[in-house]
């Protein structure tokens, strides 16, 4: 036996040596690690199937995992997915996600699953706004999703025109059947057509630590969503830490729709982590025109009671190269706090929100729905402080709560600030009565306008909105709900100029404007 073959012997043995005693730690320690299933952890290696076999074992024993800090594991095009359903200790280890060639660009990375699969409940046929209970009892405390699939809600205007989706909604439920007074039902259904329980593990799941690096796709720049990502399936579940670079983004590319994804399910918190923006890729849309493609690095659909606690981003807030960094649709009681980003997004509607001791950058607020928004101590750098998203119907049925906030117009650029921002496309059926907030309140707010435009008369408290309605002729297809009372209170301006109400006077000749007692100066 020759020298070299006695040193490669020699070196197997010691690695399997190593395993074994790692394999060893790791049980007596009560954990599983990577290793233990072949994982090499250089940076090189795919250690893909080693991953999804170690969470697999660990799901089985009831242990947690522990990644092995300062090893870099890569993950290639392969389509298998590490379902998590114990606590995992990413630690300081590094994953790099490689998406250059992939065997299937919708499939996770990682899925934290409950413990229990979802199930049909079957009896209920109508439901009602702000009905207390569904009339059916249910398995133990669920996140509830209706749908009529005979009505259609959210039909988008405009250069991404679709033909809408069934009308849904989430909402959570004790097993008696009472409906939580905090997730109340929004809309009324004449038919419930699916009605879908998801049970709800009590024992809060966490997910620590880890630095991802996603090696971007240079696929066609078509609306083909990539999701390797982790996908949060699991309610009570809280990620800390985590931290996603993304590299290699080059002339082309699809789409991101959230590295960390949560969905069809409640009580979710991500805490202290750092996300990166993806650069904006255009594409033909569906109306035949060039439009630039929503890409997200965290997104929520279908879930409730969803924060964002202490987040960051990699890219400058305010650099409009990159797209917002957050989305969501049909949630209900969405929070900001603490974080530093792009952009708050609600497509297809939320049912409460707040946002608070945040600043948001060149995309600012963007939100449909209902219930109460609220904005306190935050900052909001773009053009708008409020924007009701008009491909949606720039519709809010509810009220609209602004407190010690700041407001930089075009984060400093000459440009005409407006609070509220929306347009009023009454001629469009979006499958639902639109209406502008209720009532808006400004309790305290400095708006930084010093930088304006020539022949500035000051920043407007709602756009235009629809400049076919300004006049007694106008008549609307679809009627929209101007809103009733605007209160204000501290409202200061850096010009020194007063608010003005709208250029489109004829439309807002009925908003009553109220100053909140205590405030000693007009505010118009």
């Amino acid at each position: 036996m020759d020298m070299v073959s006695v040193l490669t012997d020699v070196r197997a043995l010691v690695a399997w040596a190593a395993a074994v005693f790692l394999a060893a730690s790791a049980r007596a320690g009560g954990f599983v690690t990577y290793e233990e299933f072949g994982a090499a952890g250089d940076g090189k290696t795919d250690d893909q199937k080693a991953i999804v076999a170690a969470h697999a074992a660990a799901n089985k024993r009831g242990l947690p995992v522990k990644a092995g800090n300062g090893k870099t594991y890569y993950i290639g095009k392969g389509a298998k997915v590490a379902v998590i359903k114990t606590n995992v200790d990413f630690g300081t280890a590094r994953f790099i996600i490689d998406d250059r060639a992939v065997d299937d660009f919708r499939a996770p990375v990682f899925r934290i699953e409950p413990s229990a699969g979802p199930y049909a409940v079957k009896g209920v046929k109508t439901l009602a706004r702000g009905q207390k209970n569904i009339g059916a009892e249910l398995r133990g405390p669920c996140l509830l999703e209706a749908e009529n699939s005979n009505a259609k809600h959210f039909i988008r205007y405009g250069l991404n025109r679709t033909d809408g989706e069934p009308q849904r909604e989430v909402f959570l439920a004790a097993a008696d059947g009472t409906v939580d007074p905090l997730t109340p039902i929004a809309w009324d259904f004449p038919e419930v057509t699916r009605l879908t329980a998801r049970p709800i593990d009590r024992k809060t799941l966490v997910v620590r630590g880890g630095i991802f690096t996603t090696v971007a796709n240079c696929a066609e720049p078509k609306f083909n969503y990539f999701s390797r990502r982790i996908e949060v399936c699991r309610s009570n579940v809280r990620i800390e830490g985590l931290k996603h670079y993304v590299t290699g983004e080059g002339d082309r590319g699809a789409p991101y729709y959230g590295f960390v994804f949560v969905t069809r399910c409640a009580n979710v918190t991500v805490a202290n982590c750092l996300f990166t923006p993806h650069k904006i890729y255009r594409t033909i849309g569906s109306a035949g025109e060039s439009v630039g493609m929503g890409t997200y690095d965290i997104a929520a659909n279908n879930s409730v009671n969803v924060t964002l606690a202490g987040c960051r981003q990699t890219r400058d807030i305010d650099d409009s190269r990159y797209w917002g960094i957050f989305t969501s649709n049909y949630c209900k009681n969405l929070l900001f706090d603490g974080c530093e980003l792009s952009r708050f997004d609600a497509h297809k509607g939320v049912a409460n929100a707040t946002i608070r001791n945040s600043t948001l950058g060149h995309q600012g607020i963007n939100a449909v729905g209902s219930g109460t928004f609220r904005v306190e101590n935050t900052t909001v750098k773009a053009n708008y402080f409020f924007k009701l998203r008009d491909d949606y119907g720039s519709t809010w049925s509810g009220d609209l709560i602004v407190r010690n906030c700041r407001f930089v117009p075009g984060n400093g650029a000459p440009v005409e600030g407006v609070l509220v921002f929306g347009r009023s496309t009454d001629w469009h059926d979006f499958g639902y009565p639109c209406e502008m907030p209720r009532r808006i309140v400004f309790d305290g707010l400095e708006i930084n306008d010093s930088r304006h435009p020539r022949r500035y008369s000051g920043p407007l408290v709602f756009s235009a909105f629809n400049e076919k309605n300004n006049g007694p002729g106008y008549a609307a297809k679809y009627p929209y709900k101007v809103t009733e009372t605007v209160y204000m209170r501290k409202v200061k301006t850096a010009s020194g100029k007063k608010p003005v109400l709208s250029k489109n006077r004829h439309m807002f000749r009925n908003v009553k404007v109220v100053k909140i007692p205590g405030y000693r100066k007009a505010a118009f």
